[in-house]
């Protein structure tokens, strides 16, 4: 029997889910948040025409407008057709129209191993990080749903933060590691805010999600060593480089539009 317990999504059949409460987005109630939305998409981009000698290097997702609670379908297809690349497109669907789109480079592996290097600095272990007691600021089902622990130093703007899930991405399914991590990348927005979310004086919404990676996560925690950078101009940016417990497997940016809501 399914059940909304342990899992952000029920499947439907035919690409069809329902959200359940532990999806729900921060700034709106009614709305998914773009973090399990971001993994379900993930979770059909892996299921969709596997090459198992390519893989996800490079993932952008575009949010269209408000991600709607609720039943939705997911539609994939490949958009440039390769022998050693090609790029691959899903859309989620809910309410008549498209609520993210994603779009995601799949390139051929082969053994590099011989000038493989890092630029990226890794971050301290999970053993040294604690609580972070300031995410309670935020409000919704899918920040309930996640435990994090804050490495010290952590600074309006500027903080490493490890997190993890113990829901599955979709009941009655097995999430895999790709899902599950990438299914929580986009917390990277309030993680380390600038301002706090819970003054009501502004928003921050991001309306886009840029993840590339040069290595295959694996494990069940996140590490974001994030920074935040509000412009000037109502235009601000969020970008982590991502670490699972082996170290740095990728980078994240994210676009933020800033809007007052009290004059």
């Amino acid at each position: 029997m399914q059940t909304e317990d342990n899992a952000y999504y029920l499947p439907l059949g035919n690409s069809r889910y329902r959200s359940t409460i532990h999806a729900q987005g921060a700034w709106n109630p009614q709305e998914q948040h773009m973090a399990p939305a971001s993994g379900i998409l993930v979770r059909e981009l892996e299921a969709f025409a596997p090459r198992p000698d390519l893989r996800m290097a490079s993932i952008s997702f575009d949010i269209l407008g408000l991600i709607p609670g609720g039943e939705f379908l997911v539609e994939c297809k490949t958009l440039r057709p390769g022998k050693t690349i090609e790029l691959v497109q899903a859309e989620l669907i809910a309410e008549g129209r498209v609520a993210v789109r994603a779009t995601a480079w799949r390139l051929q592996k082969s053994d590099t191993a011989a000038v493989a290097g890092l630029g990226d600095i890794p971050m301290p272990e999970l053993a040294q990080a604690l609580g972070a007691e300031q995410m309670t600021a935020w409000e919704g089902g899918y920040i309930r749903s996640l435990e994090f622990r804050a490495l010290a130093g952590l600074l309006p703007g500027r903080g490493q933060v490890w997190l993890h899930t113990e829901h599955e991405m979709v009941a009655g399914e097995e999430t895999s590691d790709l899902v599950r991590l990438i299914g929580l990348v986009d917390t990277a927005n309030g993680v380390a805010p600038r301002i706090d979310p819970g003054e009501g004086k502004y928003v921050y919404p991001n309306t886009n999600l840029s993840i590339q990676l040069y290595r295959e996560p694996r494990g069940q925690w996140l590490g974001l060593d994030t920074s935040v950078t509000f412009g000037n101009d109502g235009i601000g940016l969020t970008s982590s480089v991502l670490n699972d417990e082996e170290g740095p497997f990728g980078r994240a940016e994210q676009i933020l539009t800033i809007r007052a809501t009290q004059s």
